[in-house]
């Protein structure tokens, strides 16, 4: 069933965050959230989150950052993959377990902090990152999602572990589209509890690196494309 996006996916901003910092939330939080709780992605059970894990492939990453918060506030053990320089911002953002995805024995240092693991969200999506999350699960294939359409770069995932995608879904919502009910419904209760969230710091923006106009959307785009933006958010200021 389809249901089109209302008022109740939006929020009101808290004082104490910046426009800028604004605008690295909603797309941002709503694929973090979607790809962690829609049934259509890794499904986790927000009830039974205790001694679960998460692995949260590109920790530092802004979708990365915004899928750390709501996973340890609910319980999940997040472990998380980034470059060194960047493992205290992801552990004050929540995670547990923090690795450096170019170790050549993450994978086995992942497998000893987290032998539990089977649920795994690739915010990088490129050629090596999902078949490198796989190897990190214990034993059985588990499960992930990419933030890649069309489940792109997953061709040396496991036979047998489920591989769900994330961008279309948040494609349909921030264009204003119809989306299921229950994505609309998670996205609504997400957007409900951010405004509190903010305010009492359970929720941080990502850094917003700010380019003015609609000139610079090309050059942020070659800063996208060139794999420089790390550990923040390109916004524009029209």
């Amino acid at each position: 069933m389809l249901t089109p996006v209302g008022a109740d996916t939006y929020f009101k901003l808290p004082r104490s965050v910046s426009r800028a910092q604004a605008g690295t939330i909603p797309l941002a939080a709503a694929t973090a959230w979607l790809a962690l709780c829609s049934k259509d992605c890794l499904a986790l059970d927000r009830s039974q989150a205790k001694g679960n894990s998460v692995l949260v492939w590109g920790g530092s990453s802004s979708v990365g950052l915004y899928a750390i918060q709501p996973a340890s506030q609910r319980g999940f053990d997040v472990v998380t993959t980034c470059n060194p320089k960047h493992a205290d911002l992801v552990l004050s953002y929540g995670a547990k377990h923090v690795f450096d995805y170019k170790d050549e024995k993450f994978a086995e240092k992942i497998k000893a902090a987290a032998p539990n693991l089977l649920h795994a969200f690739d915010t990088i999506g490129n050629k090596g990152s999902s078949a490198a999350a796989f190897q990190a699960f214990f034993s059985d294939p588990g499960s992930i999602c990419t933030v890649r359409p069309g489940r792109a770069n997953t061709e040396n995932v496991v036979q047998g572990t489920c591989v769900t995608d994330m961008l279309p879904l948040c494609t349909e919502l921030i264009l204003l589209l119809q989306v299921s009910k229950h994505d609309h419904e998670l996205v609504a209760e997400l957007f409900k509890k951010v405004p509190e969230w903010l305010e009492k710091g359970y929720l941080k923006p990502s850094s917003p690196k700010v380019l003015p106009g609609l000139d610079a959307v090309a050059d942020g785009f070659q800063e996208y494309g060139d794999g420089k933006i790390s550990a923040y958010k390109i916004v524009y200021e029209l």
